[in-house]
């Protein structure tokens, strides 16, 4: 059961790879052949369907023509490991991954990782924020909604990048990824000091930047992401 799981996000990683760089791919997954293809319309654009997830009421919408008709309860990221925040679309569809990631799976398209909408093993925690960022659904509940979703589907995740606007942002040192990370490579990026791609991937050269950038600021030049960093990015007051 682990090799498999294994196995499947590993094609998944490959697939995100391939999608980057326009190629079309066909991945197998529970013995159902999915097409995702880099040009995919989405088809929300059109006013169809369309998912929206806020995470703080831990709900999950379907919209039709703009108007609900139905809504889940959903499990979201824990303050470590959040769910991310943005304008996603679905790029895969599939079954049986095992059973931490219940009966279906629906891949997004988020830069920095693999996340997707799945079911679980772990009913109660359904309405907390209990994920590694993925968005959790009761089982029944996952496939009445792969019924209805297309792949192209537009997810529209609602929040703040920098989490819950009643706490403190997190500490972010490299190798942490997501929404928070991107922006502040693009900040450093807008300051001079990062010349790369602003992918949410804290990596060692996203550590040079904030290094040099600390020096300048006369702070603790270690490469970390502090309350002090965030205010003198102009992100938090």
């Amino acid at each position: 059961m682990v090799y498999r799981t294994i196995t499947h996000l590993l094609i998944y990683f490959a697939t995100i790879l391939l999608l980057a760089v326009g190629f079309p791919v066909e991945i197998e997954i529970g013995q159902k052949i999915v097409y995702a293809e880099h040009s995919l319309p989405i088809i929300s654009d059109q006013g169809i369907i369309t998912i929206e997830v806020y995470p703080r009421k831990h709900k999950l919408l379907v919209k039709k023509h703009g108007k609900t008709v139905k809504t889940y309860s959903v499990a979201v990221g824990n303050p470590s490991t959040p769910t991310p925040v943005g304008e996603y679309k679905i790029i895969s569809k599939g079954k049986d991954w095992g059973a931490s990631f219940g009966p279906r799976w629906l891949g997004l398209n988020v830069p920095w990782g693999i996340y997707g909408i799945h079911g679980t093993n772990k009913p109660h925690s359904i309405g907390q924020h209990l994920s590694h960022g993925c968005i959790r659904m009761r089982n029944n509940d996952v496939i009445e909604l792969f019924k209805m979703i297309p792949l192209g589907t537009k997810v529209t995740i609602y929040g703040h990048v920098l989490g819950d606007p009643s706490h403190n942002p997190r500490d972010l040192a490299e190798g942490d990824v997501g929404g928070d990370v991107q922006l502040i490579q693009s900040r450093l990026k807008s300051g001079g000091y990062y010349h790369g791609i602003c992918d949410g991937k804290f990596r060692s050269s996203t550590t040079a930047a904030l290094k040099k950038f600390q020096r300048d600021r006369k702070l603790i030049s270690n490469g970390v992401v502090s309350s002090k960093v965030y205010e003198e990015l102009g992100l938090v007051e």
